[in-house]
């Protein structure tokens, strides 16, 4: 498999390929889906609670996220590396280029930041100084305690033509991916179809241009829940390399996700 980069992962939107994203936070599993043929691996945020056992995200450090990228680019030959950018590790600026400059330098190629429109500046700034940016719409779990839990966001038609805009002003800003996460598979659609970045969604239906599950999750090791817009393909296979490969072919022909993992 060649090397891909966010030009590859564009080429596929344009040709209408689906792409599969994963989550890994160390090498042998980083390996694992590197040679199973996976578009990119998400070193996030969630390792904090399914590696360190928190009830959120908003314990993990930049630290903690720079060890774990570490760790998987060693693990990946050809698979393009995302880190996520803990909380409050870019309220500002200068912060975020602090934040970031770590991340890549741990072995990160793109960073990624939850937020609307007000990261447009810091975006924008990012982009100049050569760091490529995934922005993160819907369920943003950083901001879990201003939702008031884990809940679907965008079904009232005013929030969900906000999160249009939003995506739009983030492209405009230089964001290069977007991850939609638990929205209604209907404005996943909509926002896909808007955008000319490649759009990848968690519970965001199928029509996005790719999908992302967390490795625990899509393997059925999870020890809090199985959320609705995840499949357990290791049950299905028996085997954790097999079971990769049967998410990436089911998400390429259009299988997964299925109408019982949507949000309507």
């Amino acid at each position: 498999m060649a090397k891909i980069t966010t030009a590859t992962l564009l080429k596929m939107k344009q040709q209408g390929k689906k792409i599969s994203t994963i989550t890994a936070y160390d090498a042998s599993f980083a390996k694992l889906f590197d040679q199973a043929g996976i578009h990119a691996i998400l070193i996030g945020d969630s390792l904090g609670m399914v590696l360190q056992g928190q009830d959120s995200t908003l314990p993990v450090t930049v630290d903690d996220m720079a060890y774990h990228t570490q760790c998987v680019k060693r693990g990946v030959e050809d698979t393009l590396i995302i880190a996520d950018m803990p909380f409050m590790s870019y309220a500002t600026k200068e912060q975020a280029f602090t934040s970031a400059a770590q991340l890549m330098q741990a072995g990160a190629s793109m960073i990624k930041m939850e937020g609307g429109a007000w990261l447009n500046d810091t975006i924008s700034a990012l982009v100049e100084r050569g760091i490529p940016v995934c922005a993160h719409l819907g369920l943003t779990p950083q901001s879990v305690n201003v939702f008031g839990g884990f809940k679907v966001q965008g079904r009232e038609n005013d929030k969900a033509q906000q999160m249009i805009e939003d995506a739009k002003a983030l492209e405009t800003a230089g964001a290069q991916l977007l991850v939609l996460e638990c929205i209604p598979s209907a404005l996943g659609k909509a926002i896909s179809q808007a955008l000319t970045i490649p759009v990848i969604g968690i519970g965001a239906g199928k029509d996005t241009d790719g999908q992302i599950l967390v490795m625990h999750d899509a393997l059925g090791i999870a020890c809090n829940y199985m959320p609705k817009f995840s499949r357990n393909f290791l049950k299905d296979t028996g085997d954790i390399k097999a079971a990769v490969e049967l998410y990436i072919s089911e998400v390429s022909a259009g299988n997964f996700p299925g109408d019982e993992h949507i949000f309507n």
